[in-house]
């Protein structure tokens, strides 16, 4: 960094994205996208506080994607990485392939020879698994049909970038002249050089077969023996030591050290330390990527756009038009519903972080010119750059216009029957609900919007009808009328408050019971006029400070008595609280002020009231639990 060192280095790296991550990240952008400006503000084409040491910290900060491989291998299950070999295989190898003949055809009509033309669309036929999987995790997609494909495939092209390499040198216009095959990265593959194609075969599948043999017997031990220590950095330092030597391994064999890691993470996958390597290496995953995409924004070279621009940006729009409209292709011809193949297209339409380590190594094997590579590089690095601006503009302007397709709504059910109270929704709150009032002989009529969910309850013998509750004919044809209650156990905070609506317009006699997340949405319905509102871990919580108090010495009696002031005061607080929410200031205030109020109460409690009234209460009969008793 002209001279002034490494901690002059990291001061600018970091500096930088700590200003503008947040910033982008408060902006709707997202933390790959405030990176990737980051290093372009502070590289040799911005302020120019990093030259072109800027390529030896991508080089370095490739780990990143190497950690995040790994991470990702430990959330995978080998029976799930299983199920995926036909998305890996079968979209992975026609990603690649269509999208490398297509633009191998586009060079070869822009006049470049085949050998180029060919290696141009192996090469630009890749994309970026750390951006696109960074911003799938940060969106909460990968779960999705189209992230799991996603992820299928850049899995499969991580793969790829093995035979590409093989394949470099015999593509060489001069293949005499050839020079240093070494390349960057993990070219070099020093211990297999000089053997024969069996004996390489053998020593690959040894390697893999050691990493799988040690990940299922030998490391789960060795990582026991490090936790007995109970010393955090050493267990840390082992996890680093796993990842980088099973990186350098495969480096030494030639194969992909992110494909290496990736399945020593599956392998560990069912291993009781998972979580802990996990929060072990995150915290260096994510500071490696973050200055790997500093490093991408940095390694633009404005100057070649500014001095070339119309070809450029002629070149950027082609490729991701043509990598969308292959990738498009293939999500239709694998019947991806319109929205999540949208989302599939838009995530692979964009060059690879791999392509600089091939242009590199196919410019050292003289398959193309520097000057045919130069362009492509720049070309590539800001089709990186603009992934997540186009993944934000397709979540927030196509998606919602054209790309969701709707299953046609299923018919609400026929309601038979009718009974004194009505209950919407039948997860976890509604059912506990049901099954206690049905066990004391009260009949109730259940709604559920989840036709799923109405499906396989009734395979479970449950009677279930499927029907939104906010719809005054359904709430009629429920017996709404003659019912006395109304009990809301739905989800959605939106839907209960429509229900809550039409209730209290059509039939204003039920008396209305609703659950709440938070205080939020209890606030709402109070508004709305529900008198039974229940937060959802507010019994949880004052139940599981009951038994702390037990734990602690406390008398049962003291507790139940505690917990129930805690209740009726907090509840209390809560009908006067939501007139003053709107009013930052006065709210603070009063929420203060009342709990002091509760404090000073318990406290009061617990002084007036003599040990010995309570005593009855710990009798063996209350201590113990109600089905163990005689």
């Amino acid at each position: 960094m002209h001279g002034e060192g490494f901690f002059f280095q990291a001061l600018v790296y970091l500096t930088a994205a700590v200003i503008s991550v947040p910033i982008a990240k408060r902006l709707g952008l997202g933390s790959v996208l405030g990176y990737l400006i980051a290093g372009f503000i502070i590289g040799p084409f911005g302020l120019g506080l990093i030259g072109e040491e800027g390529q030896d910290v991508m080089h370095f900060a490739e780990f990143g994607v190497i950690m995040m491989l790994f991470l990702i291998g430990l959330e995978l299950q080998p029976l799930m990485l299983w199920r995926l070999r036909g998305p890996i295989l079968g979209m992975g190898g026609l990603q690649v392939a269509a999208t490398s003949i297509v633009i191998g055809l586009v060079a070869m009509a822009l006049g470049l020879p085949f050998p180029t033309a060919l290696a141009a669309g192996m090469m630009l036929s890749l994309s970026s698994t750390a951006i696109v999987l960074q911003t799938l995790n940060e969106k909460g997609l990968m779960r999705t049909d189209a992230g799991q494909s996603t992820f299928s495939v850049l899995l499969f092209q991580d793969i790829a970038v093995i035979p590409m390499l093989a394949i470099m040198p015999l593509l060489a216009v001069h293949a005499a002249g050839a020079g240093d095959q070494t390349g960057h990265g993990y070219a070099s593959a020093a211990w297999v050089d000089t053997l024969p194609g069996w004996a390489h075969t053998l020593v690959v599948l040894g390697v893999i077969t050691a990493i799988v043999v040690a990940g299922l017997f030998l490391v789960r031990p060795v990582f026991r023996a490090i936790a007995r220590t109970r010393l955090r950095e050493i267990f840390t330092a082992a996890a680093l030591l796993l990842v980088i030597g099973i990186a350098v391994l495969m480096t030494k064999i030639g194969l992909s050290p992110a494909l290496g890691t990736f399945l020593a993470g599956v392998v560990l996958a069912n291993s009781e330390y998972r979580h802990e390597l996990e929060s072990d290496i995150e915290p260096f995953k994510g500071l490696l990527l973050g200055l790997f995409f500093i490093a991408v924004g940095a390694a633009i070279d404005f100057h070649l756009v500014a001095s070339r621009p119309a070809l450029i940006a002629v070149l950027v729009a082609g490729l991701i038009l043509i990598k969308f409209l292959v990738v498009l292709a293939l999500g239709r011809a694998f019947k991806m519903g319109a929205d999540q193949n949208l989302l599939f297209a838009v995530s692979l339409a964009q060059g690879g972080e791999f392509a600089f380590v091939l242009f590199s190594f196919a410019v050292q094997n003289r398959v193309m010119t520097s000057e045919i590579a130069n362009p492509l590089v720049g070309v590539v690095a800001l089709s990186m750059a603009l992934t997540p601006l186009v993944m934000l503009l397709n979540e927030k302007l196509i998606q919602t216009r054209f790309g969701t397709r709707k299953r046609a709504e299923r018919a609400a059910d026929t309601i038979d029957v009718q009974n004194p109270v009505i209950i919407a929704g039948f997860g976890g709150f509604g059912s506990i609900i049901g099954r206690l009032l049905r066990a004391n002989g009260i009949g109730v009529t259940v709604l559920e919007l989840d036709s799923d969910k109405v499906d396989l309850l009734r395979k479970l013998g449950l009677k279930v009808f499927y029907g939104d509750a906010s719809r005054r004919d359904l709430l009629h044809a429920a017996g709404a009328e003659q019912a006395k209650a109304l009990i809301l156990a739905v989800n959605d905070p939106e839907k209960v408050l429509d229900m809550v609506h039409t209730a209290n317009k059509h039939f204003p006699h039920l008396a209305l019971f609703a659950r709440a997340a938070d205080r939020t949405q209890a606030y709402e319905l109070l508004d709305a006029g529900v008198h039974h509102v229940y937060r959802e871990t507010l019994d949880t919580t004052l139940r599981a400070g009951v038994d702390a108090l037990r734990a602690l010495g406390f008398r049962a009696y003291q507790a139940h008595r505690a917990a129930m002031t805690f209740r009726q005061h907090d509840e209390h607080a809560v009908n006067e609280l939501r007139h003053l929410r709107h009013d930052a200031g006065g709210y603070i205030t009063e929420a203060r002020r009342k709990i002091e109020d509760l404090e000073q109460l318990l406290l009061a409690e617990l002084r007036d009231h003599p040990e010995h009234v309570d005593a009855g209460w710990d009798s063996a009969y209350f201590v113990e639990e109600p089905g163990k008793r005689e």
